[in-house]
């Protein structure tokens, strides 16, 4: 998986490129923290279960 992906920031109010700034093995798989690096918007995406951006 890449420490860098685009996505949209509800803050920006544009596309920007999240930062990978944790991951870690659950459960319900692997959770993974993005933040914004430019508003410190952040979000967790575990293996497709979850995704708390679309919240």
């Amino acid at each position: 998986m890449s420490l860098e992906m685009e996505h949209e920031c509800p803050n920006c109010g544009e596309t920007r490129s999240f930062w990978k700034i944790a991951s870690t093995e659950l459960h319900l798989g692997r959770k993974v923290k993005w933040d914004c690096p430019e508003c410190d918007y952040g979000f967790v995406r575990i293996d497709g279960a979850v995704d708390t951006s679309t919240a």
